[in-house]
């Protein structure tokens, strides 16, 4: 794997940043990719940094409400799909993090910042999966606005970030059709399924409306994202795509919207109109205030913990040590010694 190289003339009071930065955005604006070991000014890398840092950190917090769902499946088909789909959510957290190692940010530190409560993910994970029909929502309508975001930022010019996120979306779209499926199932089953889905539906759909970020007007980052292609849509472009996509499906399945929302379409400029979403509840959720934000973290921190002597095994292994016996092993010695 490429590892950043500090580089001079990347800051904007360096002898020489102008001139370097102009050459940069020409080669961004004509669609380069931007390499690990090519010159990149230094906001650049911070703001993908951060980006990355906070889908990997989703990816990987995404995999825990559906996967405390899976000894609950309501068959085993559904069971083995699930524990698929949570195979590689995880591991696109790993494709991602990885990518932003290539930005001179070590794993090690991006998890640590992640189970600390200091790194940010979604806003969608930071809420509870109550039912069987969270899951299926999750899965179609959550995965389907990740996608939405995900084949954008796919195109954008950071080529590390971009591979990854083509390899991503291959099995998103597998993911996107196993959740449309399940939707289809309880739409067209019972009534208390049919319910049950609904009210999945309008408990989740307050998150999705918030999935893609702040308004055009609230955000503070589009403007320098886009100059750098690292964003080729804004958010409310990104929130009208999928509006456009999936209102209608939802619509010939009998779903609705939460009235309060005044979802409708206005047919001269084809574009959805909606009150607008809370976006100081979005902020105070992604900062870690959401209803079930702990509970998401000390499971991560479990798992962390659980994962230490697998840690050490391929550091001595690395190393030529011998490989340790598991802590949790070492302790019941200790205890029993």
């Amino acid at each position: 794997m490429v590892q950043f190289t500090p580089q001079p003339h990347d800051k904007p009071d360096d002898p020489g940043y102008e001139e370097r930065l102009v050459a940069f955005e020409a080669r961004v604006a004509r669609g380069d990719k931007v390499e690990p070991g090519d010159w990149m000014p230094l906001d650049y890398r911070k703001q993908l940094i951060r980006l990355i840092q906070v889908h990997a950190n989703s990816e990987i917090c995404g995999a825990l409400p559906e996967g405390a769902w899976i000894p609950h499946a309501p068959s085993l088909q559904r069971k083995l799909a699930l524990v698929a789909k949570v195979q590689d959510e995880v591991g696109h957290a790993q494709l991602l993090y990885r990518a932003a190692e290539t930005l001179g940010k070590p794993r090690e530190e991006l998890i640590q910042e992640l189970i600390d409560g200091k790194a940010k993910f979604s806003n969608v994970f930071h809420y509870p999966a109550e039912t069987w029909a969270d899951v299926c929502v999750i899965a179609w309508l959550i995965d389907a606005a990740a996608i939405v975001n995900q084949t954008m930022m796919a195109e954008g010019s950071y080529g590390p970030y971009s591979r990854a996120l083509k390899r991503i979306c291959y099995e998103e779209a597998f993911h996107l059709t196993h959740g449309y499926d399940m939707c289809i199932t309880l739409a067209t089953g019972t009534k208390m399924q049919r319910d049950m889905l609904q009210d999945a539906v309008s408990r989740w759909w307050k998150p999705i409306m918030m999935f893609h970020g702040p308004s055009d007007k609230e955000s503070k980052h589009t403007v320098q994202l886009m100059r750098w292609r690292i964003k080729l849509k804004t958010n409310d472009e990104q929130r009208q795509i999928f509006l456009k996509k999936y209102v209608p499906k939802m619509f010939n399945l009998g779903l609705k919207v939460p009235e309060e929302w005044d979802l409708r379409l206005d047919e001269e400029t084809g574009k959805w109109l909606y009150n607008e979403p809370d976006w100081a509840e979005f902020i105070s959720v992604v900062r870690g205030n959401g209803p079930v934000s702990e509970q998401r973290l000390r499971t991560r921190r479990l798992a962390h913990e659980h994962g230490l002597w697998v840690r050490e095994a391929l550091e001595a292994a690395a190393g030529g040590r011998p490989v340790p016996m598991p802590t949790a092993q070492r302790n019941r010695v200790a205890v029993e010694n």
